[in-house]
């Protein structure tokens, strides 16, 4: 089942994360849910997840910004894909994506974009057979 997060994900989300660049899982404190509640709360910010067998096993970041131009169209910013090892090549992740895509349209986005760290050309591979393209523009990261 493909769908957004609900409030009571928050463990399994972050049981998931802990594959996404070796994340720790957070102590749940007053900071963590601060944010969390912050997230949940915001109508422009998406968890898109996939659930198997009653967990979480792959997920996505939507998130929508509002824009001046483009006849203040809005777009979209896709982060955080991840599946689970267990349950990869079975497409849960295309499945999230494609959830973001028509979530994006349903807002009325011009576009969608989406950064990988990946060097792996099955992890790039697969993003273009998503429908994303590396050709159209070049990112610029700064680490703050």
């Amino acid at each position: 089942m493909i769908r957004e997060i609900t409030e009571n994900d928050f463990d399994q989300l972050m049981k998931l994360y802990m594959q996404l660049h070796d994340n720790p899982f957070p102590e749940k404190d007053q900071h963590i849910m601060e944010i969390w509640n912050s997230i949940l709360a915001d109508k422009n910010h998406h968890i898109i997840v996939a659930e198997e067998d009653g967990a979480i096993v792959s997920s996505c970041v939507c998130v929508i910004v509002p824009n001046l131009t483009r006849g203040q169209r809005p777009y979209a910013l896709i982060e955080n894909v991840i599946t689970d090892e267990k349950y990869r090549k079975r497409g849960l992740a295309t499945a999230c994506l494609n959830f973001a895509k028509e979530l994006s349209r349903c807002q009325n986005c011009y576009k969608m974009m989406l950064l990988t760290g990946s060097r792996q050309e099955s992890t790039l591979k697969f993003y273009e057979q998503a429908g994303y393209n590396k050709n159209d523009k070049t990112a610029f990261i700064q680490w703050l």
